[in-house]
C-alpha cells in the first residue's frame, strides 16, 4: 500500500467545538499511522495552543499558525512570524481604538489587559454561532485555557495577532491600515463577524503543504486534507481528495470531494474507513 500523507485541520475537525476530542479521532490516526500512513495537523493554532491532550496523539508533523510554521517529528523546517517592530506596530493601533487582543505565539497566548472580561461576550456569541448549547456558559479560560495576562505585549516571536471586533468598521479599518499584511475575519460570516486578525501576508494552509510536500518529496495525488471552515479550503487546492466534517460550513461542503459525519459523530474515523485508510 502506498504511503498517504493526511492533513487535519484541528478545531471542528480533530476536536469538536467544544474541544472535545473524540476517542475515535484517536484510534483512526493510530490505525492508520500503523498501516504505514503520515498523519499532520494543519491549524491555525499556535504551538502553545496545541495542548498535551493533542500532542500525545503523537502526530507526524504539525503546521500552525494557519501556514507559517512546519514542524516534522522534531524538526523545524520554517518559521515565518511577525517582527517586533510589526508586531509593536499593530498592538500600538488596537491600543489607540481601544480594541481587546491576543497574541498568537508558539511561546503562549497573550492576552490584552481587559481581553478576559471583554472577551467572555465575544466567546459566548461564538459558541452560539457554532449552534452548540450552554453558550451563556462559556468564558475565555473555557475556550483559551491557558491563555496568560499581565505579560509583555511588545513581542518579536508572534504568529498572529486576533482582536474582538466592536463593529465591522474596525475590521474594515484594520485593512486599511495594514495593506501589506493577510486581514481577516473569523467566528461568523461577514459583518457578523467576531475577532479580526492580522499576520503576515501570502501564507496559507495550501503554501504550507506545498513546502511540506516538497520538502518529503511527496506526489500531491498521495494526499488527503480535512477541513470544517473557509479557511481549510486552500488545503484542497493542493491535496488529491478533500473532506468536509459534516460540522461544517456550506462553502467547504461544496468544494469537497466527500463529506463525512460531524467531529462528535466519529467524522474522522468514518472517512478514514470510507477510503480504507484503516
Amino acid at each position: 500500500m502506498t504511503s498517504k500523507y493526511i492533513f487535519l485541520d484541528v478545531d471542528g475537525t480533530l476536536v469538536s467545538y467544544e474541544n472535545v476530542l473524540p476517542e475515535s479521532a484517536v484510534e483512526a490516526i493510530h490505525q492508520a499511522q500503523a498501516n504505514g500512513h503520515k498523519v499532520f495537523t494543519v491549524t491555525g493554532r499556535s504551538k502553545a495552543e496545541m495542548y498535551k491532550e493533542i500532542l500525545d496523539i503523537g502526530f507526524d508533523g504539525y503546521v500552525g499558525g494557519n501556514g507559517n510554521y512546519i514542524e516534522l517529528a522534531d524538526e523545524v523546517i520554517y518559521h515565518k512570524h511577525l517582527t517586533g517592530e510589526e508586531t509593536r506596530k499593530i498592538v500600538d493601533w488596537l491600543l489607540d481604538r481601544n480594541l481587546e487582543f491576543y497574541l498568537e505565539s508558539n511561546s503562549g497566548l497573550y492576552g490584552s489587559k481587559n481581553f478576559r472580561e471583554r472577551g467572555r461576550q465575544t466567546v459566548q456569541s461564538y459558541v452560539a454561532y457554532k449552534g452548540k448549547d450552554n453558550a451563556q456558559d462559556a468564558a475565555v479560560e473555557s475556550i483559551f485555557p491557558e491563555m496568560l495576562f499581565d505579560q509583555d505585549l511588545y513581542r518579536d516571536d508572534i504568529n498572529k495577532i486576533s482582536f474582538v471586533l466592536e463593529s465591522y468598521q474596525d475590521y474594515l479599518a484594520a485593512k486599511e491600515a495594514f495593506k501589506d499584511y493577510q486581514v481577516g475575519t473569523w467566528g461568523g460570516r461577514g459583518e457578523h463577524a467576531l475577532f479580526g486578525d492580522v499576520a503576515l501576508a501570502n501564507i496559507t494552509k495550501e503554501t504550507a503543504i506545498q513546502d511540506l510536500l516538497a520538502h518529503e518529496n511527496v506526489d500531491p495525488k498521495d494526499t488527503f486534507a480535512f477541513g470544517d471552515a473557509k479557511i481549510d479550503i486552500p488545503m484542497f487546492n493542493i491535496c488529491e481528495t478533500g473532506v468536509a466534517m459534516g460540522n461544517g460550513g456550506g462553502e467547504i461542503k461544496a468544494a469537497a470531494d466527500y463529506i463525512t459525519d460531524a467531529a462528535e459523530d466519529d467524522g474522522l474515523y468514518n472517512a478514514f474507513k470510507h477510503f480504507g485508510l484503516i
